[in-house]
């Protein structure tokens, strides 16, 4: 009896535990119960899919960022004046691809102040397997009324005089990076005449306040070959726009006058270096650039060709071309801080001076100023910036269509 009685309770128990497992194994669902219902669910979502319909506010972003990164397909607009201090000028041009990749620009602009210019240029990007781009160059500008106040850094914004100059030109250059990065080469040579006449506007012309044997150079008409070569070494992302990166280089230029009478010789030496901060959100980009002059033999340097600081690219609190002299110096720093994908905003500092002997391209002396600006751009251009500067002269509303540095 103990025997069967241990056996009933063995029985019962199994049964029980079979019951609970059946009770289990039914709550949970089968799998192809599972698998129905997940294809229920994709089949209606396929129902609501549709491509995606950017709002108006997205296709016109779509369009400005062509114009910001240089898409110019045919015509295109063109904003560059014929030189230092036209203020604001309107233009177009007219791109047309002659292969898959070389093109030709004909092109054309006009200032408020009357500055003309007209160019055409072909351009082969892509020559040595990728390693140079070759840009042929022929055009004219008008420049009515540039500045001169004078040679030196002591001169006043109050001797204002201007002149005017017409200007053909032809050039041809080539750039090429024999190690696909880094290193530089770029030779070039240019043919150009410089027709001076009396300055309009509102300030004296230059031949009312100078003469020949006060200011070298006044009333010169000289044609130049002017043959250059740079070597640098250059990773930054674009000359255009870069937030990394950095350009070491030297420029020598040699003027040769057909005539033997204003020709010279000039080098530049330049520096630029930019150091990302927080994952290229902000940037810290500096800039040095030197120029030193020499003339050839008994000839004279002509005051127009002299080198200049002021405006928009140089010493931003001064008029354009405020400086001039045989010698120049820039220091240039900004705190870059990138608000949105094409806009940044910067504050910056600058400083510089011009001298008549370049023993005296030093630190005593400096004309500075200051600013904030703003630059709407592309991934490797800067198509417009507006800044306001401080310096001694006063303040000063920069609008310019390129990078600074």
């Amino acid at each position: 009896m103990r025997c069967l009685g241990l056996s009933s309770l063995s029985l019962f128990a199994l049964v029980a535990l079979s019951g609970s497992a059946g009770v289990a194994l039914a709550q949970q669902p089968e799998p192809s119960t599972r698998q129905a219902a997940i294809e229920q669910a994709q089949a209606e979502k396929l129902k609501v899919l549709h491509p995606y319909v950017p709002t108006r506010g997205e296709r016109l972003a779509t369009k400005v960022e062509g114009i910001l990164t240089g898409q110019r397909r045919h015509l295109h607009p063109f904003f560059e004046s014929a030189y230092s201090g036209g203020s604001f000028a309107l233009g177009a041009g007219y791109t047309q691809h002659v292969s898959s990749y070389n093109f030709v620009d004909v092109r054309g602009s006009y200032s408020v102040s009357n500055y003309k210019r007209a160019e055409v240029e072909f351009v082969a990007p892509r020559l040595f397997h990728r390693r140079g781009e070759l840009s042929v160059l022929g055009g004219w500008r008008d420049a009515t009324q540039v500045g001169f106040y004078g040679l030196g850094i002591d001169t006043s914004k109050d001797d204002r005089a201007s002149y005017r100059f017409k200007r053909p030109y032809a050039s041809g250059q080539l750039t090429f990076w024999p190690t696909r990065r880094y290193l530089l080469l770029r030779p070039g040579v240019e043919w150009t005449r410089w027709s001076q006449e009396p300055g309009l506007g509102r300030f004296p012309s230059v031949d009312r306040v100078y003469t020949p044997a006060t200011l070298p150079g006044l009333g010169a008409d000289p044609t130049y070959v002017h043959t250059q070569a740079t070597v640098g070494f250059d990773w930054r992302t674009s000359p255009g726009y870069s937030r990394r990166g950095g350009y070491y280089g030297i420029t020598a230029h040699d003027y040769s006058d057909r005539d033997n009478a204003f020709g010279f010789q000039q080098v530049d030496y330049e520096a630029i270096q930019h150091f990302p901060v927080l994952r290229e959100t902000w940037a810290f980009s500096f800039h040095v650039l030197a120029r030193t002059t020499t003339d050839k033999g008994d000839q004279v340097m002509p005051f127009f060709m002299l080198p200049t600081l002021g405006g928009s690219s140089t010493l931003r609190g001064y008029t354009s071309l405020r400086f001039r002299d045989r010698n120049s110096l820039l220091l240039q720093g900004e705190w870059r801080i990138m608000a949105s994908r094409y806009l940044d905003s910067a504050v910056f500092y600058d400083a510089g001076k011009v001298t008549a002997r370049r023993s005296d391209l030093n630190f005593e002396g400096l004309k500075h100023d200051y600013g904030f600006g703003v630059r709407f751009h592309g991934p490797l251009s800067t198509p417009l910036r507006i800044e306001l500067a401080r310096g001694s002269d006063g303040l000063m509303l920069v609008v310019a269509t390129s990078a600074v540095f």
